[in-house]
């Protein structure tokens, strides 16, 4: 059984998923189907020797998709770097990105229409009342002899797939939102186009004075116009992978045959010895061999601070060299590197379908054929019954208008408006908060989340290392042992030097010129001020120097996370600072009010578990897990889904990737890597956790406002769908008037998008 993840072209509801997946199942050798609406991807397993890649995409193309195939590099006569090149995320984003702009186009050309529409529809209702004159008959005719043809343009360019969905219905008998859009405005088009051809002939028949052309406009802009803006949202989906990919380096410098060589990073070998230089990116995974370094693996364990590489220690791809030249042997190179596995498990996460299906399609699939049935039962009935009374012309004159009437009032504006509308208000309001939000799945999971997971350094810290403490033990002042501190550190390019360095600075301490300055290699540096010689460093650089130091507090300090950097001449130690990634001071809230939601909060980090223990209590986390790796993450995220929890990840780093992109939500920091926000459903603009409870009320409200919506216009249905069948007509006398059907959709509509507008004035 071969397995294949491919694009899908052509998706753009997210009933499609369920069109192609049920499709694909029916297909003799495939095993299994996955389709996910989100990144465009259909997952399939299949017998080869049964049905090919090709034979799929031909199975769902008269459904208006097809599957991007590729085919080998030999067969398009291309390298493995220029076939690697040619499938890339660019050319597919340039895909997306062009469908957008055509919708775009589509709707801009639209909307002009539709307001002209929406202008005569109300001139001719507000006539009908007495409020405005009537149109004179050369104005009506020239108004209403443009209405078709803005009508059949918004139909057929437009509306397109909304006529894809009602022919599935008749194809395939599956219904969507699209098909109730298709048959309502189909039928208010074909209606008004027999009305018009033929006016004379029918005028002894039925009223020729009604025609839906408005109506035929007015809905399809609207829906059209949400449909765009859910794609515009979603056109980012594989930037994350795309930022992964050029994480990577591009070449590395080999040695063969005692010569240095520079080669394509697809033709290193295991075994291979790589020099890396200052600077330079980490090509593959391996073991140093020679030299040593302070390599920046921010990337993949989170932590600001680079870590000290020396002979024996492992090196990972895509990490970057910050100072020394070292040399390492190749273990792992290709998809078997840590990098390519982190981008591995970000496209699987982001391509397992989610198990959530639109509730207004999912009433669609049984709301379509009842509103059809009612409106043919209505046309009989009136035939039938009403012709003895009222004579067979008048009785299929009521029973064309009720018939049209029917379809007009339930073509389900209100319905297809009640979710995009308040996922529009409720994005542009989280928006205005620094709340970022990727997609409307995204708002609809995230008031069911019970876990929120975070990762320690950029999220509930600073992300960036800053001098915290001053223990000064000798007759200097505070400012003067900074002084010298900082003077020795200006020499250094670690991330702690700068830390002490951006301190002084801060509080104006003057620095010092320096002679003789060296670099104690693991250990610190050294370096003369006004005669005299001092020592930076750490705990080995003090006991190499035999110098009495109590290390005790010491101790202290570490467990807590922070790391001490030691000031001494050759015959005492004269103080140390402690130089720290402080929490960040909303956190300690932000845990709080998420307990108070109901939210239990886990801390997962790559950092040493005493000192993550310390900053989970400072903040009042309910688990922390330390020391852990990105599969690790991941692995833990895929847990707590499996016992029945709602996850949010929290994170802002490379290494957060995987487990942002498998959890139900995604939540990056502003601060972290493009990566990370990439790979999350929201971002938190500035970094700030606290608007985490934001999101999550936010959430709350939309969904609130989304299900207000939805019953509304269920009960403008009820209500309507029977009053123009001429249920209430043998008892009242009443008889819905065709312009009032049209006129209490257009205010269902109204309706809809005033309940929406009520989240703007909503406290978070």
């Amino acid at each position: 059984m071969h397995t294949q993840t491919y694009n899908v072209k052509g998706m753009h509801c997210a009933s499609c998923s369920s069109v192609i997946e049920k499709t694909f199942k029916k297909i003799e050798g495939v095993h299994s189907a996955e389709v996910n609406y989100g990144t465009e991807k259909a997952k399939v397993s299949f017998d080869p020797s049964k049905i090919n890649p090709h034979d799929l995409s031909k199975h769902i193309e008269p459904l208006g998709y097809s599957l991007d195939v590729p085919v080998t590099a030999e067969e398009m006569g291309m390298s493995a770097d220029e076939h690697a090149a040619h499938l890339g995320l660019n050319q597919s984003k340039k895909e997306k990105l062009a469908e957008v702009a055509d919708m775009k186009t589509k709707v801009l050309s639209a909307i002009p229409l539709a307001i002209f529409a929406a202008f005569i529809m109300g001139w001719d209702i507000l006539a009908e009342y007495g409020i405005l004159s009537t149109m004179s008959y050369t104005l009506k005719e020239f108004f209403h002899h443009l209405l078709p043809i803005f009508a059949t343009y918004i139909l057929f360019v437009v509306g397109k797939p909304y006529l894809l969905g009602f022919y599935r219905f008749l194809r395939y008998g599956k219904a969507n939102m699209d098909t109730l859009i298709g048959i309502g405005t189909v039928a208010a088009f074909l209606y008004s186009f027999v009305v018009s051809a033929f006016e004379d002939v029918l005028r002894p028949f039925i009223n020729v004075d009604y025609q839906y052309y408005d109506v035929t406009i007015v809905v399809i802009t609207f829906i059209a116009l949400g449909k765009y803006l859910e794609a515009r949202s979603k056109i980012k989906t594989g930037d994350a992978i795309e930022k992964l990919l050029n994480l990577q380096a591009k070449t590395a410098l080999v040695i063969r045959n005692g010569e240095e060589v520079e080669v394509s990073v697809n033709d290193v070998k295991h075994g291979d010895f790589i020099i890396v230089k200052p600077g330079a990116k980490i090509p593959v995974d391996g073991v140093i061999t020679e030299g040593s370094s302070f390599v920046d693996e921010s990337m993949v364990t989170g932590e600001p601070m680079p870590a000290q590489k020396k002979i024996d220690d492992n090196v990972v791809s895509g990490t970057l060299n910050t100072s020394g030249s070292f040399t390492f042997r190749a273990t792992k190179v290709g998809s078997e590197t840590l990098l390519a596995q982190i981008i591995k498990m970000v496209e699987d996460a982001q391509g397992s379908k989610a198990p959530i299906q639109a509730l207004a399609d999912k009433i669609s699939s049984v709301f379509v054929p009842i509103v059809l049935v009612i409106a043919f039962l209505t046309l009989g009935v009136w035939l039938i019954v009403g012709s003895p009374y009222l004579g067979f012309s008048q009785a299929l004159s009521f029973g064309l208008v009720s018939f049209v009437g029917i379809l007009v009032i339930a073509c389900p504006c209100a319905l297809g408006l009640a979710t995009p509308t308040a996922i529009i208000v409720g994005v542009g309001k989280g928006a205005k908060e620094g709340i970022l939000i990727k997609d409307a799945a995204t708002l609809e999971k995230l008031h069911k989340v019970n876990t929120v997971v975070v990762d320690k350094t950029g999220t509930i810290t600073k992300g960036k290392p800053t001098l915290v403490d001053i223990q000064n033990i000798s007759n200097l002042k505070d400012d003067e042992l900074v002084s010298i501190l900082a003077s020795l550190e200006r020499k250094s390019e670690h991330p702690i030097a700068h830390a002490i360095v951006n301190y002084a600075q801060e509080k104006n301490i003057p620095l010092s010129d320096i002679s003789d300055f060296e670099g104690i290699q693991g250990k610190g540096l050294k370096g003369t001020i006004k005669g005299i010689e001092y020592f930076v460093g750490n705990a080995k650089l003090i006991n190499d120097l035999k110098i009495s130091f109590d290390v005790g507090k010491l101790n202290e300090f570490t467990s807590q996370g922070k790391t001490p950097v030691i000031l001494a001449t050759k015959d005492s130690a004269l103080g140390f600072v402690m130089v720290a990634d402080e929490i960040k001071p909303e956190s300690k809230q932000a845990v709080a009010d998420l307990h108070k939601l109901g939210i239990k909060v886990v801390m997962l980090t790559g950092d040493d578990e005493k000192a993550a223990k310390y900053m989970a209590s400072l903040v009042d986390i309910d688990d922390v897990i330390a020391h852990v790796l990105p599969q690790d993450k991941l692995e833990k995220i895929k847990e707590l889904q499996s016992q029945g929890r709602v996850v949010a990840m929290a994170g802002d780093g490379v290494n957060d990737a995987p487990a942002l992109a498998q959890a139900d939500v995604g939540i990056a920091m502003g601060t972290g890597t493009d990566v990370a926000i990439e790979s999350a459903g929201i971002t938190l603009l500035g970094g700030d956790i606290s608007k985490l409870v934001k999101a999550i009320k936010l959430s709350k409200i939309t969904m609130r406002g989304i299900k207000q919506n939805l019953f509304w216009a269920f009960i403008y249905n009820i209500v309507g769908i029977p009053l123009a069948a001429g249920a209430f007509y043998p008892i009242f006398g009443w008889l819905l008037n065709p312009v009032f059907a049209g006129f209490a959709m257009a205010m269902s509509s109204v309706s809809v998008v005033s309940n929406s507008l009520r989240i703007k004035s909503k406290r978070l």
